[in-house]
């Protein structure tokens, strides 16, 4: 009996789970067909399809909605995220709305929903959606079967990741859907042929030195001179990017681009070394491949869009009409290559190829190189270079196909052929390879920028000095005001319009939420300049607060305090509000900040979009060249900055706010006070640039901007009535206790003290009782 009850019990448990597993399985394709219908409300049928008037229900799965023209089918309606992965920079995926009809052609689509912050607050949407138009009555059918090309969509300066992932996603979906057979392919499209099935010769193991493997087609090459690519340019109409070359020397070399499957056991070997082999191997997949993409030369096929957006945007592996764009979590920087005779290459990356990307190492492949060429200050014109590879026979098994298969997409470019022998550039060590994952993403940006990271480390050494060495430079105020203005003049030049390291709230945000979501150093490591600047801000903290990146290392902060400058010495009147208004304006930025902080928890994106507070993207790093609304807010900023100092700074900076905060931490008090300051003296409350002395006397550092100007008339002994007094006093006993010479025609000069003439040996003596100021006036 009891065996029978747990039998029964164990019964209802899987029935249980089986009821759950079925709801689960079913509820999956309704909620992707509820998204689809909702997102139908939000799109007219004719923006998909010309004269199309209404939308059936959504059927299948992945769902489509077919499209009507009266009584007539004129396609289908779907979703791109719910057939492939459209996950753009934010990290969410981009909702777009396509219509095909049943030849496989692309007749329209409409951009639904999307997270990028780059368009929500910078690039105009129509501009970003204007770039897909290539793929507008495109035959995906043709595309499919490998008869075509994927077609190149445009790319758009500032949101190249944005605009790939878009069309990435519209083209996969595309295809992925013909070869369901849900849709009916053209007469015109290429029929499905028997062919033969080829697969890896796991036999083939033997090491090979670089020559051997050039000269074999193991590794394919693709060579290019920066004259070559020029001529590209200007073959393709784009004169512009054709006279902006990469380099002065025509001759000079371009790129030299290397592709190899590594997971072919015997290239694999032969490139990565033993050790480095059988780690590939652990980390792959039954199935999975993976190939070696290695570059030198003045361009650089690693591109910035995998810094922060994750995607290797420049390059493209491309099989069987599908395109797959490798991102940062598919990547592994190798220092060097282990084949004997390899040249050392600048850019040596090894990328696995996701297991959900149809890719077979055995058929003819392609790697396509986007080159990117800036035609003006907002746009860039783009060439594509293919390298196409065929595996080698020789390490190649063939069988007949069972069934009928796709015929393999033919090269729309022949292989480039290397020469049967390649003299190596510098010999390259033998020993086995070891992969520096965790340094994959941020070690090579790194090196590319040695120079920047020099200059900013080299300015920041000068700021130290600067603030250590302060007491000795602002007793020279003439020196000193040189030495502030140029420092400043720097750090909009340099820093903020040339390396565009301007600090914002936005990393702040993104900061902390990292630290809530999964902190990745690597994700900030991926930036040098705005690391260094936040590493050296953070050490500052501790040490004066906010003062050293307010004051000196914010380039929109330099560009208020300059153009105030020039106000000034133009005569144009300041206004100094009353202490009462001032002080009430101070938490103005506070709450700006807290209401972002507050934001970002329920979405970055959103608080990127009212970081926008911030005219540092329009005024700094797009150089005013941006929709009329966002330069209009900047310049007025800057405006009220020619007539209240630092305006922005004061009481508008969320930025400001944040440092402000943990800045209370610091640890010592170098802005030195008297005991009479604020009490009678205001002189340095009146002539604080910033209005952060309180008429008390002491200074507010959550304000202040750390310029020293206090610190001048601290130990200016004509401007500070403390010092004069001092001064007086020493120069009235410089005066008691220096004896006058005897002159034969001068007249007698008495010098009396307390009404009282002196005696010669009274003064010798140096009495402190005589020569002790009294209030009454001394005189000679």
């Amino acid at each position: 009996m009891p065996s029978n009850l747990h039998f029964q019990r164990l019964r209802r448990l899987l029935s249980f789970l089986a009821v759950v597993w079925i709801a689960v399985s079913m509820a999956s394709p309704a909620f992707a067909a509820g998204q689809l219908t909702e997102y139908l409300e939000k799109v007219s049928p004719g923006e998909l399809f010309e004269g199309a008037d209404r939308f059936g229900g959504p059927e299948g799965e992945p769902p489509m909605a077919p499209v009507y023209r009266g009584s007539d089918l004129v396609g289908h309606a779907y979703l791109n995220s719910d057939v492939t992965s459209s996950v753009g920079y934010s990290g969410k995926p981009i909702h777009i709305i396509v219509g095909i009809d049943a030849e496989g052609v692309v007749r329209g689509f409409k951009l639904i929903d999307h997270k990028e912050p780059i368009v929500l607050i910078g690039i105009p949407q129509a501009r970003v959606v204007a770039a897909l138009n290539s793929i507008i009555d495109r035959n995906m059918a043709r595309v499919a079967t490998g008869a075509e090309r994927p077609p190149q969509v445009d790319i758009v300066s500032g949101a190249t990741v944005t605009v790939l992932v878009m069309g990435d996603s519209i083209i996969r979906s595309a295809v992925k859907l013909i070869r369901t057979n849900r849709l009916t392919a053209g007469a015109d499209a290429p029929v499905a042929v028997a062919a033969d099935v080829k697969t890896v010769d796991l036999s083939k193991t033997d090491i090979q030195d670089w020559e051997t493997l050039i000269g074999d087609g193991s590794v394919r090459s693709l060579r290019m001179t920066v004259g070559e690519v020029s001529e590209g340019f200007r073959q393709a109409n784009h004169p512009e990017a054709a006279d902006r070359p990469e380099t002065p020397q025509a001759d000079d070399r371009f790129i030299d681009l290397y592709i190899a499957p590594v997971s072919v056991p015997a290239i694999g070997r032969s490139l990565l070394g033993e050790a480095g082999y059988e780690r590939l191997v652990s980390r792959l997949k039954p199935g999975q491949a993976a190939v070696v993409v290695a570059g030198e030369g003045a361009y650089s096929f690693k591109g910035s869009g995998y810094v922060r957006g994750g995607i290797f945007d420049r390059i493209e592996l491309l099989q069987d009409g599908q395109g797959l764009r490798f991102r940062d979590r598919n990547h592994t920087r190798l220092p060097t290559l282990a084949a004997k005779g390899a040249p050392r290459l600048r850019d040596i990356a090894l990328f696995t190829v996701p297991a959900e990307f149809a890719f077979d190492v055995a058929e003819p492949f392609e790697l396509q190189l986007l080159v990117q060429r800036s035609v003006d200050t907002h746009d860039k014109a783009v060439i594509p270079y293919t390298l196409g590879y065929s595996l080698p026979p020789a390490y190649v098994t063939v069988q007949k196909a069972p069934v009928a298969a796709l015929a393999p997409i033919p090269d729309a470019a022949p292989a480039v052929e290397a020469p049967a022998a390649e003299a190596a550039s510098a010999a390259s060590p033998s020993a086995a390879l070891v992969p520096m994952e965790d340094q994959a993403l941020w070690i090579s940006i790194w090196q590319m920028n040695r120079v920047s990271i020099a200059i900013t480390v080299a300015a920041l050494l000068v700021l130290t000095a600067i603030f250590f060495f302060q007491d000795w430079l602002v007793k020279r105020p003439v020196m000193f005001g040189w030495i502030r203005r140029g420092y400043l003049l720097f750090t909009l030049v340099w820093l903020g319009w040339y390396a565009n390291a301007q600090l914002s709230v936005v990393n702040v945000l993104t900061f902390v939420n990292s630290l809530i979501t999964g902190f990745n150093w690597e994700f900030f490591l991926a930036a040098p300049l705005i690391f260094i600047l936040w590493a050296a801000v953070a050490a500052g903290l501790l040490f004066w607060g906010r003062g050293p990146f307010c004051g000196w290392l914010c380039p929109f902060g330099a560009l208020q305090e300059l153009t105030n400058n020039v106000a000034q010495w133009l005569k144009v009147p300041q206004i100094r509000l009353p202490w009462g208004l001032h002080e009430r304006l101070w938490p103005i930025k506070y709450v700006i900040f807290l209401g972002l902080f507050g934001l970002s928890f329920y979405s970055v994106a959103l608080a990127e979009v009212f970081s926008e507070v911030e005219p540092f993207k329009t005024a700094i790093v797009l150089k005013f060249a941006r929709e009329w609304p966002f330069v209009l807010f900047a310049l007025t900023l800057l405006t009220a900055g020619l007539f209240v100092e630092r305006f922005y700074c004061r009481y508008l900076c969320p930025l400001g706010a944040a440092l402000a905060i943990p800045g209370r931490i610091r640890m010592f008090e170098w802005l030195k006070r008297y005991p009479e300051c604020g009490t009678p003296c205001q002189r340095c409350a009146k002539e604080c640039p910033v209005q952060s002395i309180h008429p008390e006397g002491q200074i507010n550092v959550n304000e202040c901007i750390y310029c020293m100007h206090c610190q001048e008339l601290y130990h200016d002994d004509h401007r500070c009535p403390h010092m004069i007094q001092v001064r007086l006093k020493r120069e009235k006993f410089t005066a008691l206790s220096t004896p006058v010479p005897a002159r034969a025609a001068a007249p007698k000069t008495l010098i009396t003290h307390n009404g009282a003439p002196l005696k010669s040996a009274e003064l010798a003596a140096g009495d402190p009782a005589v020569l002790r100021p009294t209030k009454e006036r001394d005189h000679v």
